[in-house]
């Protein structure tokens, strides 16, 4: 049986990989999945093709006897968060997150608002693979689909709900928002605005093409973003990705932070607070979150890289604080357990507020590691190759298999693995010593040399 759910939804490049056709049939599965009659939400982000797959997935959805309900334009942990608020049976996602402009993709989630298990994408796949659908008949099939409004409002009330607005109002706080031209234009200006900021944008205009900069937010993509925080003077910049469930925050000296050193600065604010709990993250974040968290009682679990597995984990397990990806997606459990950017960015401007702190402060607390994170264009079949090369030369460390190869140093780490949504080896490494770093990752680059020209 073929394959075609990734690390998080079915991706592909629109209109090549990922046609009308096949988004009819994963609309047809999944209302197969959930059944005759149940309510299921769709929304899209603003990626090209966005319109033409939500109408196809429509169509699939119909024909089961599903009713449809159009969402419209909206972040994902938004579409996520009204699913369960609104008591929807499940919804799907137009969306390619983080991917490159060419890409789209379709997000299957859950009546609790988290993207469906594993063991329920293999079921879709065999509906799909094996055309086992459920076909209504005429008097099941429902005659409109009509918009559902007021979820963003909604969506947006709630985060606020969860920090101290007069507190945070009374800062008066000073915030840049990239949206990278995409939904999170909706929804993080609006919270921000409620806590009291002056708010300024940067690719805040809809467009997908994404011409303000790549959707991914990564230090290499947000350096305009780092230097119009600076010539701003604010106190926090936030950069998101193309369906806002990623937040990466830049300083008020315009440096940019990962979102493991994001959540650990969350983590430790909570502990200080007295809650104790579990906090689960990926095999790719950093070793200082242990060094960091551990002396607070708190209990890391390590999980290989995917927020799906993270949420649904994090559902399973008792006592859960909560969970983060070192991409920048913070899960927050008493919102929602999913990633999302902008409860996220309420979430920090809470710590900043309590602590009177400045951003560069509250990350200056923390140990200090170079980091490097780099991808290399490769088959999937070539990547573990790869991964396999690495292991082996670096048998002699401490190795942890769970997703790729992670070796952990004396004060330096690196993990090498294939992505889950698209056709490249990621390569992520820190050190506390800028030249160790460099050596680490030249290493691993060679081995992909190697291995490349084998081929």
């Amino acid at each position: 049986m073929g394959k075609l759910f990734g690390t998080d939804g079915v991706r592909g490049i629109v209109n090549v990989d990922l046609t009308p056709e096949l988004a009819m049939k994963i609309g047809l599965a999944a209302g197969t999945f959930f059944g005759e009659g149940t309510r299921i939400l769709i929304g899209r982000d603003v990626r090209r093709g966005g319109e033409m797959l939500q109408k196809a997935v429509i169509g699939g959805l119909l024909s089961a006897g599903v009713k449809v309900y159009d969402a419209g334009l909206l972040p994902t942990p938004t579409l996520q968060w009204a699913i369960k608020h609104f008591k929807f049976d499940g919804g799907i996602m137009i969306t390619a997150s983080h991917n490159p402009p060419k890409y789209n993709g379709i997000k299957v989630i859950a009546s609790d608002g988290v993207e469906i298990s594993r063991e329920d994408e293999v079921k879709i796949e065999e509906i799909i693979f094996e055309e086992k659908w459920f076909r209504a008949s005429r008097f099941g099939l429902a005659e409109e689909v009509p918009k559902f409004y007021g979820i963003i409002d909604a969506y947006v009330n709630s985060i606020v709900s969860h920090v101290d607005v007069e507190k945070i109002r009374s800062k008066n706080f000073r915030v840049l928002i990239d949206p990278a031209n995409s939904v999170g234009a909706l929804t993080s200006p609006l919270v921000a605005k409620k806590l009291g900021c002056k708010v300024y944008t940067l690719n805040g205009n809809l467009d997908g093409d994404f011409p303000g900069r790549e959707p991914e937010p990564t230090t290499e993509t947000l350096k305009e973003t780092a230097d119009v925080a600076r010539a701003l003077h604010v106190d926090l910049a936030v950069g998101h990705d193309g369906d806002a469930d990623r937040a990466i925050f830049v300083d008020e000296k315009g440096r940019i932070h990962w979102g493991d050193r994001s959540a650990t600065i969350l983590c430790k604010y909570f502990a200080e607070k007295g809650h104790k709990g579990k906090v689960i993250t990926a095999v790719s974040s950093s070793i200082m979150i242990e060094e960091v968290l551990k002396p607070y009682g708190l209990e890391v679990i390590w999980m290989k890289v995917g927020s799906v597995d993270i949420s649904r984990r994090m559902l399973r397990e008792e006592n859960v604080l909560c969970g983060f990806e070192e991409n920048g997606g913070f899960m927050y459990p008493p919102h929602i357990p999913v990633r999302d950017g902008s409860m996220t960015l309420a979430l920090m401007l809470q710590v900043m507020a309590d602590e009177n702190r400045k951003l560069s402060e509250l990350f200056d607390q923390l140990p200090h590691y170079y980091t490097l994170k780099t991808k290399i264009p490769m088959a999937r079949t070539t990547a573990l190759k790869v991964v396999k090369e690495v292991a082996e030369y670096f048998k002699n460390y401490r190795l942890i298999t769970i997703d790729g190869v992670k070796v952990l140093m004396k004060d330096a780490w690196v993990l090498v693995r294939p992505s889950g949504t698209e056709p490249i080896l990621r390569i992520m490494a820190e050190a506390k010593d800028e030249n160790k770093l460099k050596e680490i990752v030249n290493t691993v680059k060679n081995i992909a040399e190697e291995v490349l020209k084998s081929k």
